[in-house]
């Protein structure tokens, strides 16, 4: 249930500039794409070149935070 109502969140910020937190990882990107499994996260700050698509499973997250733009 909560995974439900977290991705319902998530969907509400589609574009916005995001840094979710796994295990492992902080990723930063745009907010691309909410499933009920899944979160898509463009990286575009990775410099020249294709932008990369970072696919992260929901129960894999520890937080997500928006950073306030300076």
């Amino acid at each position: 249930m909560f995974e439900d109502a977290f991705a319902a969140e998530l969907a509400t910020q589609l574009g916005s500039t995001v840094e979710v937190a796994t295990d492992n990882n902080l990723i930063e990107g745009i907010l691309s794409t909410v499933t009920a499994e899944l979160v898509l996260v463009i990286d575009v700050s990775s410099g020249y070149g294709d932008n990369v698509k970072i696919y992260i499973s929901l129960d894999a997250i520890n937080f997500v935070r928006f950073p306030v733009a300076a």
